[in-house]
């Protein structure tokens, strides 16, 4: 019987490419291998296992069908962090880093400050906002224990210590408590919207996508809720969608805010508001 050839690095990923983002066929393949994608280019006429081309093919077609790389790969690079990932939590968007940019230019360095996350997630902004403001203690949030969970091990595994985890929904678990900066990216897709149906948002949780029927009921509660949680000065920081930007300054104009401004992304859409409290 002739012998099957060996199929090499350079030959999966040409034929992945074929499917999916040559970006995501790289970071599956050397997920698949155990390798770093700068590995892949200097060694593409290596030939690759059965055992691990049979994995890259199952994460193949797993991505085809829509599954986030990075529930595939079971991480996430987000700030200067790399963090764990799975199906109780939002993938942390790029996009998110706009937030992060915003607090830090509103929380002085070396202060002893009080920072709340609500609705955590991986706990993304509020592991990135600790890091960076070490003196500080912040308070992550969620509503899932599942959520915490993986947010309490990125804080483990990125070695960050001034930050507490508390299950609840938004505000509920920081009775009495007052703060220099709340920040948050709720559900802001409204109901029923058609993109819930289509692509990553498929695999993510529903509940951490979705708020009511135009997006903004979570938005309203934290609006409502944050200023008596926040310290003079103290500034609420809310990411939203493209078209929500009126409608948030409004609510947050009418819980009492002032100095409030919508943020626009490299894209120039609407992307997140902030105000302070008097």
């Amino acid at each position: 019987m002739p012998m099957t050839e060996p199929i090499t690095v350079s030959q999966l990923l040409f034929t992945a490419r074929a499917t999916i983002d040559a970006a995501d066929a790289d970071i599956l393949l050397a997920h698949a291998l155990g390798r770093t994608r700068s590995w892949l280019f200097a060694h593409a006429a290596d030939a690759v296992t059965p055992a691990d081309a049979a994995r890259f093919t199952d994460l193949l077609q797993r991505r085809c069908a829509g599954e986030p790389v990075a529930y595939l790969t079971g991480t996430r690079g987000f700030w200067t962090l790399e963090l764990a990932v799975n199906s109780a939590t939002l993938v942390p968007r790029p996009e998110t880093e706009l937030l992060v940019e915003q607090a830090l230019a509103r929380l002085p360095e070396g202060a002893a400050l009080r920072i709340a996350d609500l609705g955590t997630g991986s706990g993304a902004i509020a592991l990135a906002l600790a890091k960076e403001r070490p003196q500080a203690h912040v308070i992550a949030t969620d509503a899932s224990a599942e959520a915490l969970e993986v947010a309490r091990s990125n804080a483990q595994c990125n070695s960050i210590s001034n930050i507490e985890f508390r299950h609840g929904d938004w505000l509920r678990p920081l009775q009495g408590e007052r703060f220099d900066m709340i920040a948050s990216n709720p559900p802001y897709i409204a109901e029923g919207d058609s993109h819930l149906g289509q692509g990553d948002l498929r695999f993510e949780p529903a509940l951490a996508l979705s708020s009511g029927a135009d997006g903004l009921d979570a938005i309203r509660m934290i609006a409502i809720a944050a200023p008596a949680h926040l310290r003079s000065g103290g500034w609420l920081l809310i990411e939203h969608g493209y078209d929500q930007g009126p409608a948030v300054r409004t609510l947050l104009r009418d819980a009492g805010l002032y100095s409030v401004k919508t943020v626009r992304d490299l894209e120039q859409r609407d992307r997140l508001t902030l105000g302070a409290k008097p």
